[in-house]
């Protein structure tokens, strides 16, 4: 019982349901949440959707189009922390999306900080087979590496950008702020229109993804880390690295639960086809050491578990529902707060009144009141006159 309550617990903390269904319905909540900067004016930001949100989202074809592009073009804008698998996800991710969804992918390679970063997303993009955009000596700062990418994606009709960032710690207040250049970059550029005084108005719509790369490594920063860069940049969902090692990935249970954010993607391992979809059966099944996903033998474990927590759980609705029946009525000589509109309380204070007027008044320390110590003079007279 106790294995099947954790169970449920860690599901309905990444956003699934405890009964086994990925449909995420938590999250649901957050995408209806202002994820427009508070200078943004009267612009809109996203709104709710029904669509499940462990699927990664992409530009549909009834959008409005960016000005000047002649075909949809989906960004998604991907970032963390030093080493934490962001090149490689993007290489894993730009090849799935070719082969299993027929995408025409670009990669901008906009990590000009760390030496060798180009070079190896590069080398990613060579292996998936998709094209790769570079700085150059003209652009070779991260944001105008950025704005050439966007001009190539929307010139060329492609139908996914993919945007490689520098690493950092959420800490480093210079790289953050060049995110968020760079997040402004892309609504600038992806305007569908433009205001009073011709400017182009930012499309808050995009990036349609913001991502977060979490190690399966990763403890307490890993939250830390996350809550500080959903703040700056407004993040929309997660991808776990690394879960081919020894480390389970439990931080991102906080995270998701801590952030409202659903988990999208998993890296298992170096090879181009080890990206996977987030399951959280799994995953949860995996941490807690159930079924075969968590090393045992057994396929069905987890539904028994599930099924175990149902019935735990109708159990305890049937029994309250019995306690509310079977309730005591309320014992004689008590009073709940209802019955205080029956006193009347002008008559209590007459009689109090009264009763005060009868009383003698003894000050605490003064002794004996003169009506006690006239009293007391006349006993003792009457004494002196029987002797």
């Amino acid at each position: 019982d106790v294995k099947a309550l954790l169970r449920g617990k860690l599901l309905e903390a990444l956003g699934s349901s405890a009964t086994g269904d990925s449909t995420y319905s938590r999250v649901q909540a957050r995408a209806a949440k202002d994820l427009v900067p508070s200078d943004a004016g009267e612009q809109e930001g996203r709104t709710a959707t029904s669509e499940n949100s462990f699927a990664l989202q992409f530009a549909k074809e009834d959008d409005e189009k960016p000005m000047s592009a002649k075909a949809q073009l989906t960004i998604h804008f991907i970032m963390g922390a030093n080493g934490m698998g962001k090149t490689t996800t993007i290489g894993k991710l730009a090849h799935r999306l070719k082969t299993e969804a027929d995408q025409k992918v670009l990669l901008a390679a906009c990590d000009t900080f760390r030496a060798g970063a180009v070079a190896q997303l590069e080398q990613w993009a060579e292996r998936a087979e998709v094209d790769c955009f570079s700085p150059t000596e003209n652009t070779n700062g991260p944001s105008a590496v950025l704005y050439g990418a966007l001009d190539k994606a929307i010139r060329e009709e492609y139908d996914v950008l993919l945007v490689d960032t520098s690493g950092r710690l959420s800490n480093n207040d210079a790289l953050t702020a060049e995110l968020v250049k760079m997040k402004r970059v892309i609504q600038k550029r992806m305007s569908t229109k433009f205001d009073d005084k011709v400017k182009p108005v930012p499309n808050f719509n995009v990036p349609h993804e913001t991502l977060l790369v979490i190690d399966a490594a990763q403890g307490r920063m890993a939250l830390d880390s996350a809550k500080q860069w959903d703040k700056e940049l407004g993040l929309t969902g997660l991808i776990l690295t690394k879960l081919d090692g020894s480390a389970k990935g439990g931080s991102v249970v906080a995270v998701s639960r801590e952030l409202g954010l659903p988990v999208k993607l998993v890296g298992v391992g170096e090879g181009m086809k080890d990206l996977r979809d987030f399951e959280p059966e799994s995953f949860v099944d995996g941490l807690l050491g159930i079924g075969i996903a968590g090393g045992g033998s057994s396929k069905d474990e987890g539904k028994v578990l599930a099924s175990r927590l149902s019935e735990m759980r109708k159990e305890r609705s049937e029994r309250s529902k019995t306690m509310e029946k079977t309730a005591p009525a309320q014992p004689t000589g008590q009073m709940n707060l209802q019955s205080l509109k029956d006193i009347d309380f002008s008559a209590m204070e007459e009689s109090m009144a009264t009763e005060n007027s009868n009383m003698e008044l003894i000050t605490p320390g003064a002794g004996p009141s003169r009506s006690k110590k006239s009293n007391n003079k006349k006993k003792k007279r009457k004494r002196k006159n029987k002797r």
